[in-house]
């Protein structure tokens, strides 16, 4: 065979396997596990072990031998660039999938072997490993084991490793390599966009069960990755395993379930055994500073908008019925989401605080949302009673629903949504929901079924109200009434849901317009509110010149008394003194 070449796959099974040498029957009683005696006098370790002093030949009785040959060779593996340059794209994932395989195996087989060391750990700049044998049934039901190389982690239920089928003992095995994520990298990922930049962003790992080889779980597994690199402009995050195929092998998502990232770690939820990665996708775009800015003051300016009408509705009894106890209602759940959006949309350094941010967000606007379609309902029922505007039946009817629907139905979308995926609450960059899977339309579902009810409820009332002007005679109160309404409509509909189809509307050549169209109207959502319904109601507006008079008078009286003081009781005033209040007489 001399003069003939291998093929670097079949190349690697010889070299792997072929490293490893017949084992020594031991006869020294002294020797530890691994080990043999050499000529009744000495100890060595078996070939593919090293000893802890790292001495070939030692007496020492507490002596251990740990793995060592298979990182070694699966170290020279990886730096033989000789090897993955000759191979294709196929040819890569095919040996790649081969070397997880194999050291998976070898691992595993090893550790079995010697099942009176429990925990072995070994590791050199390419490989570490960490194996973990369990001889016994897991003492505690709930009994979870970690294991903890390169600053990456798995957690794994021990009834998963135990295989009652088999007799002796199992083991797991958590592997870590180094450099592999250079060779099978993001261009192995086939579930992206082409635009989007993808990377890998974490070290290879494997996890594995034996003597039988399982794959599939009782319980997910929990995968926590160190970051390669710290990047703040990251769009999307991927938790995915290595997928045998019939051409070799690929990055896939299936069964593997993002649950928080932060700027230095991805944890992630697996239901199988493989070899996992985080993939991270980077933004295409910085962030626009003028959006930030544009967002925090608008926001702001909401703020004030809305605590004012809150505490007009509130406050002026003049116009407290139905339709204010509605405001109000839409006004707090806005004021609310604003409010906790400014101050905790960023807070992603906690996972459990982001996703309770995310969770108060989903519901509050939610509410929100939920409070503009019975506002929509009321101005519909309002329009179809014109002739008698507080008809009974109408304050019975949202009386009786309005509070059990507004804050009752976010609460069930919002149970059911945390419910089935909790996990999908907080995302990198952002203490909102995640788009993976569908999960924002647990929110946008709800959203677009709202818009779609307040525009026929819109274009009923618009109808009504034409019939009911073409019907009129003269009547000036009743014609103005009338207009009030279809103004009324028309300002809600543009507030309450036109503002939000613009945001389905950042694609293509005109996304950038429509973002600062969307950020500008929507956060002056508040202002417009306080707008409509105080600032250009003439109720509103008599009950603020009334409050403006009574505050000018009480500031009057205060000066008034203030100056009497100073002159104390007994001082009488001059002749020409006049007080406020007074008009000097003439006789």
């Amino acid at each position: 065979m001399q003069g003939s070449s291998l093929p670097p796959g079949l190349c690697f099974l010889l070299c792997f396997f072929g490293a490893v040498t017949p084992k020594i029957k031991a006869s020294c009683a002294n020797c530890p596990p691994n080990a043999s005696c050499v000529n009744n006098s000495h100890c060595t370790c078996n070939s593919g072990y090293v000893s802890g002093s790292g001495q070939k030949l030692f007496t020492f009785p507490l002596e251990t031998c740990n793995l060592q040959k298979i990182v070694d060779t699966f170290e020279s593996l990886l730096t033989n660039q000789t090897l993955w340059r000759t191979e294709g794209r196929q040819e890569i994932s095919s040996t790649a999938t081969t070397i997880l395989q194999d050291v998976e195996s070898k691992v595993l087989e090893t550790a079995l072997k010697a099942p009176e060391q429990k925990v072995q750990k070994i590791q050199n700049s390419s490989v570490a490993i960490e194996t973990r044998v369990i001889t016994d049934n897991c003492s505690e039901e709930r009994q979870t084991f970690n294991l903890n190389i390169q600053m990456n982690s798995m957690d794994i239920h021990c009834n998963d490793i135990i295989q009652e089928d088999t007799q002796g003992p199992s083991a797991v095995a958590f592997i870590s390599y180094s450099s592999l994520g250079n060779i099978i990298n993001a261009t192995f990922f086939e579930e992206t966009d082409e635009k989007e930049r993808v990377f890998l962003n974490s070290q290879v790992v494997s996890a594995a069960i034996g003597p039988k080889r399982n794959v599939s779980l009782s319980k997910s597994v929990t995968l926590t990755f160190q970051h390669v690199k710290t990047n703040h402009s990251i769009k999307k995050v991927f938790c995915v395993y290595w997928e045998t195929t019939k051409q070799g092998g690929l990055w896939s998502r299936d069964g593997c379930f993002l649950i928080h990232v932060n700027k230095s770690h991805t944890m992630c939820n697996c239901s199988h055994l493989s070899s996992f990665a985080v993939l991270m996708a980077l933004t295409s775009q910085e962030e626009d500073p003028v959006l930030t800015i544009i967002t925090y003051v608008g926001l702001s300016l909401s703020l004030l908008c809305l605590l004012l009408a809150a505490l007009t509705f509130l406050l002026c009894k003049a116009i407290q019925n139905t339709s204010t106890s509605l405001h109000l209602q839409l006004s707090i759940c806005l004021f609310l989401a604003h409010l906790l959006f400014l101050v905790g949309i960023d807070q992603t350094e906690s996972k459990v605080l982001c996703a309770i941010i995310a969770g108060a967000l989903h519901y509050l606007y939610l509410a929100a949302f939920t409070w503009m379609l019975l506002e929509g309902l009321h101005l519909f029922l309002t329009a179809r009673n014109l002739t008698v505007v507080n008809y009974s039946s109408i304050n019975r009817l949202m009386k009786w629903i309005m509070f059990p629907v507004g804050y009752g139905v976010p609460a069930v979308i919002v149970a059911i949504s945390a419910a089935s995926r909790p996990h999908f609450y907080g995302t990198a960059n952002r203490c909102w929901l995640h788009l993976d899977q569908g999960f924002i339309w647990g929110f946008l579902g709800p959203v677009c079924a709202i818009f779609s009810v307040n525009l026929v409820f819109f274009i009923l009332v618009f109808w009504i109200l034409k019939r009911k002007l073409s019907s009129l005679n003269s009547e000036v109160s009743t014609i103005q009434n009338t207009r009030m309404l279809a103004f009324k409509a028309t300002a809600q509909l543009f507030i309450l849901g036109c503002t939000w189809c613009l945001g389905f509307l950042q694609v293509g050549p005109a996304a950038q317009v429509m973002a600062y169209l969307f950020t500008i109207i929507n956060s002056l959502q508040g202002f417009f509110i306080f707008l409509v319904y105080c600032l250009l109601s003439q109720q509103v507006q008599k009950q603020y010149q009334k409050w403006f008079r009574e505050i000018v008078k009480s500031k009057s009286e205060s000066e008034a008394y203030t100056l009497s003081s100073k002159m104390g009781p007994d001082s009488k005033p001059s002749e020409g003194d006049v007080f406020p209040g007074q008009v000097k007489r003439k006789y």
